[in-house]
């Protein structure tokens, strides 16, 4: 008989999968970074800097006010903790999920992704020469490669972050296949490639490459680990996989008795429950939630969890915005109970609130509990004050208990 779980049940498993349980340390270390890290599994990399980088955010909503150096040490000193792939999408991870990566890297030239894989097919002199580039002068940026090579000719001017240039195309399908990786960001956050060998360290590189169905049943599993409890299409979703591979792991968890088939109250999927999943009595949280946090990126689980619809609209035109450019959901205890628009006003040494919005299920002391947030985010970013703009239900409220 497969076994129930109310929805609070499910979401103070979700949470405590993700960290938001663990006891807090006063300053956080590396062993901090490193514990943080095993449940969320990957950090997703994005470029946007409104507020602050995607990446850093995950890392303070579980650990707190944290010296980002811990990650930039993690990611290019010695001993290497984390290094860059496409793990989730472009992302940071763990360095033993290097070999479970093989099989994707061996696929590079048959994955549907445009560019980066036809530019092999096209030009593989170029391809070529890129990778000589950067095994005879990496730690390299793709302008540094593109000069090497092209003199800066082939750099287009227009669409800076997508419009990119043969060398660019060159470099992301070697990255995606493995040949090369990441070093470093330097301060324009710019990839550093160089080659595997000078990155990735010796034991991993030697370690054995497992069968791929060796590897997908590890990387579901190690989804299934940081959701706690979790569809299909959530496992699928989180290292990216096929509905194939995915099924095929999943049954073999099942049969080994690593994940339990359970129904959670209002889902329509059937769910897995991780045998070592925790379900706390409750989580005391009060934290912000990047829009790329692992647990409201996949959007159809956000919602079936915390009846919490959510949409990024960084695409949007402004006027067409229901809440905002970058905004940010509010945790409070086991709720997404508001959600804000946020930006870091560097200049001014001000984070501006330009909207702040409550969810109907929100409790009483959410404005308080979401200033008290905002003070600490802030202090955290080095700013001096927290302005509040007027839109939203949520910002009369907030300005006041700021």
């Amino acid at each position: 008989m497969t076994s129930s779980l109310s929805l609070a049940q499910a979401r103070r498993i979700a949470l405590a999968a993700q960290g938001f349980a663990d006891a807090p340390h006063a300053r956080p270390t590396m062993r901090t970074f490193e514990r943080t890290l095993a449940r969320t599994g990957v950090l997703q990399i994005d470029s946007v800097n409104v507020l602050q980088r995607a990446h850093y955010m995950p890392l303070y909503a579980r650990m707190g006010p944290y010296d980002v150096d811990l990650l930039h040490r993690a990611a290019q000193s010695r001993p290497r903790r984390v290094l860059e792939y496409w793990a989730h999408v472009a992302a940071f991870m763990p360095v033993d999920l290097w070999p479970l990566m093989q099989h994707r890297m061996a696929r590079a030239h048959l994955d549907a992704w445009g560019g980066p894989r036809s530019i092999a097919e096209e030009n593989p002199a170029l391809v070529k020469d890129v990778l000589d580039d950067v095994r005879r002068h990496g730690p390299r940026s793709a302008r540094e490669i593109d000069a090497d090579l092209t003199g800066g000719l082939d750099r287009a001017k227009e669409h800076w972050g997508w419009n990119w240039s043969e060398v660019k195309k060159a470099l992301e399908y070697l990255f995606y296949a493995g040949e090369i990786t990441v070093a470093a960001r330097n301060g324009q956050f710019e990839r550093l490639y160089d080659v595997p060998e000078r990155v990735v360290p010796a034991a991993i590189l030697d370690a054995p490459t497992p069968e791929p169905a060796e590897a997908h049943r590890e990387l579901v599993r190690r989804a299934a680990r940081s959701h706690g409890v979790a569809s299909e299409q959530c496992l699928r979703d989180y290292y990216r996989m096929g509905v194939a591979e995915t099924r095929a792991a999943l049954g073999d968890l099942v049969d080994a008795g690593e994940l339990e088939p359970v129904r959670v109250e209002g889902w329509s999927r059937p769910a897995y429950l991780h045998r070592d999943a925790r379900v706390p009595r409750r989580i005391a949280a009060a934290t912000l939630l990047s829009p790329f946090d692992p647990i409201v990126w996949e959007r159809a689980r956000t919602e079936a969890l915390f009846d919490f619809r959510y949409r990024i609209e960084i695409y949007v035109p402004a006027p067409q915005r229901v809440h905002g450019y970058y905004v940010l959901p509010f945790l409070l205890g086991e709720r997404l109970a508001a959600r804000v628009d946020l930006k870091a006003d560097r200049a001014g040494r001000r984070l501006l609130v330009l909207g702040a919005f409550a969810e109907p299920t929100a409790p009483a002391h959410t404005a308080e509990a979401l200033a008290a947030e905002l003070r600490r985010l802030a202090g955290w970013l080095e700013l001096d004050d927290v302005s509040v703009r007027g839109n939203g239900d949520l910002a009369p409220a907030l300005a006041a208990a700021l």
